[in-house]
């Protein structure tokens, strides 16, 4: 069992109805919220017991006094697979945009990453399983719940899964400052795409790079040499959503 905190993250997770809830914790003495009222009422649907707590046990619950007065115990992230993925944008009649992320660690860029991805409607999030940031609480919350929408899956071999991906007809974009790296705006993505993303500090692993079908690099006019992984996960995914004709430009 995990616990959620913050009316986003526990939102979420009742809405999207793709983990069990258990219970509610909500601030003793709170003041009507139109946010709260809401999770009410679909705890109220769902049959979730609703308890009070003070503010010290729900920061007990929560491991953080990030809460905002509200926490919930909730199952286990439900993981999915790259088939439900595909299955996902057949059933949307859309083109597979999927991103992969090569090592990202730190739970709160992962977070950032998956609210860009849930924002310009990805398929899914494909994560390695070793030695790298996994869906937790945390990064629930981070994400501002958008993680309780995604479609995510762990491999333990994130190259296999690539090639196997590549078989099935997607291109796998790379996004990385790399001697042979296109201009990311010159890639048209008018093609079913896997994003790939690396770690924090040493980008995308030797292999990776190798397994991709080319490689973009966001220019940089300014100082600096490179970009928050996150920025450039959100960078990406918008111009490869563009790119296929599923955001709306003027």
């Amino acid at each position: 069992m995990e616990v959620l905190a913050g009316p986003h993250a526990v939102y979420a997770s009742l809405d999207a109805a793709r983990r069990q809830v258990h219970q509610l914790h909500l601030r003793r003495g709170r003041s009507s919220r139109p946010e709260i009222d809401s999770i009410l009422a679909l705890c109220g649907q769902r049959g979730v017991q609703v308890r009070d707590a003070s503010d010290r046990e729900l920061t007990a619950l929560a491991g953080t006094p990030s809460h905002q007065g509200i926490a919930a115990e909730v199952g286990s992230y439900p993981l999915a697979t790259t088939d439900a993925m595909l299955q996902a944008a057949r059933a949307k009649e859309e083109l597979p945009l999927l991103l992969a992320l090569d090592g990202i660690q730190d739970p709160h860029n992962l977070g950032a990453i998956l609210r860009s991805a849930d924002a310009v409607g990805v398929h899914g999030v494909i994560l390695p399983s070793d030695r790298a940031a996994s869906v937790t609480p945390t990064v629930s919350r981070v994400s501002v719940g958008a993680a309780e929408y995604l479609l995510v899956a762990q491999c333990v071999n994130l190259v296999r899964e690539l090639e196997r991906l590549k078989a099935e007809g997607l291109w796998v974009v790379g996004v990385e400052q790399h001697p042979r790296a296109q201009d990311l705006w010159a890639v048209g993505f008018e093609m079913a795409t896997v994003l790939v993303v690396g770690s924090e500090g040493t980008g995308m692993r030797r292999l990776t790079v190798e397994t991709c079908d080319l490689l973009a690099s966001v220019p940089m006019m300014g100082h600096v040499s490179s970009l928050n992984a996150s920025v450039a996960a959100s960078l990406a995914l918008y111009a490869a959503a563009r790119g296929q004709g599923r955001l709306e430009t003027s």
